[in-house]
């Protein structure tokens, strides 16, 4: 009996850190699955960008204001 209270709440890996370890573990699975669906994402629009033409020059308009030699940019900031 001694034992089992010793292991349960005195001891290095006492039961209070082994739920906290668990709560940690579940958080950092969470994040990893949301890390690897970006990924995902990310690889199919480097995909797109290499495959086609039409998608590269809107990602270069949209993202980094790019424009051709004869034309203007306005660029508008909602306040």
């Amino acid at each position: 009996m001694i034992f089992t209270v010793w292991i349960a709440f005195f001891d290095q890996n006492n039961l209070i850190t082994q739920i906290q370890y668990r709560m940690e573990l579940n958080k950092l699975e969470e994040e990893k699955g949301f890390y690897q669906e970006e990924i995902k994402q990310i690889r199919a629009d480097l995909k797109e960008l290499k495959t086609n033409p039409k998608t590269l020059e809107k990602f270069a308009r949209e993202k980094y204001l790019m424009k051709k030699d004869n034309e203007e940019l306005f660029v508008i900031v909602e306040e």
